[in-house]
């Protein structure tokens, strides 16, 4: 998994955490909603100005967005 997989799959559990849709993270974050949906399938680099922006919104430590998943224990 590369860092933008990762970026994005912990991106979209952050705003589904939280509750909201694209639209209402991409209104708060001040980003377009085109822009947020392709950040959370990978199809788009991230800039650190905008990792701050949506850490802000959604409540995170920006390095929240750069976790990699945790390993199962088999």
């Amino acid at each position: 998994m590369d860092l933008r997989e990762i970026f994005a799959t912990n991106l979209r559990r952050l705003r589904n955490a939280k509750g909201w849709s694209q639209d209402e993270l991409a209104f708060e974050a001040k980003i377009s909603r085109g822009y947020l949906s392709l950040l959370e399938k990978g199809e788009h680099y991230v800039s650190i100005k905008i990792i701050g922006q949506l850490a802000e919104k959604l409540e995170v430590e920006p390095a929240e967005f750069l976790k990699r998943p945790a390993k199962s224990g088999r």
